[in-house]
């Protein structure tokens, strides 16, 4: 009885002093003001979702991968530990932006941001607003060009890094 008892506290001893490591590295909130936009052009304005002022959607230049998501979103948060894959290899190579939809309040887009690892800018449409231009659904992905035309939609869930890559590649010009 005495062993089993030591047994037993000494598991929960080292139990309780180990860590465990999480793939997913902290995210943070990131302004929108470095987002290259062309700021003659009108229509959708977002605001950026770390309540800095943000960007009339129809005005970004790419090269971009526009990524649009909630946190509500089950397949939104399957794609995007491979955004951030991606974007830790493109960061230097091409805009990512997210655009976070339809949250039933904003603070939930925020800690989806910090627990997601997503560490580019995000634009925040809390009334589907952009569902005009975007259309209904998520997740989408676009590839939108240097004069801000949008070159690829890809409808749903992303299912790798290297597909992210090959799209980038085909659509935009660009190896990651």
């Amino acid at each position: 009885m005495k062993r089993i008892s030591l047994l037993l506290v000494s598991l929960l001893l080292v139990s309780g002093c180990t860590t465990t490591t999480s793939a997913i590295s902290k995210g943070e909130l990131v302004d929108c003001a470095s987002l290259p936009v062309n700021p003659s052009v009108q229509g959708t304005q977002l605001d950026c979702l770390d309540g800095s002022p943000g960007i009339v959607l129809e005005a970004l230049r790419g090269p971009a991968v526009v990524n649009v998501w909630g946190s509500w979103c089950g397949p939104c948060k399957e794609e995007m530990p491979y955004l951030v894959d991606f974007y830790s290899k493109a960061k230097d190579k091409l805009v990512l932006l997210g655009i976070d939809v339809e949250e039933a309040q904003v603070s939930d887009g925020r800690h989806f941001v910090e627990t997601s690892g997503i560490t580019w800018p995000n634009l925040y449409d809390p009334d589907g607003r952009t569902s005009g231009v975007l259309g209904m659904g998520v997740p989408i992905t676009y590839f939108v060009d240097a004069e801000g035309v949008t070159v690829y939609k890809k409808i749903g869930v992303i299912t790798s890094t290297k597909e992210l890559e090959e799209l980038t590649q085909k659509y935009l010009g660009i190896k990651v």
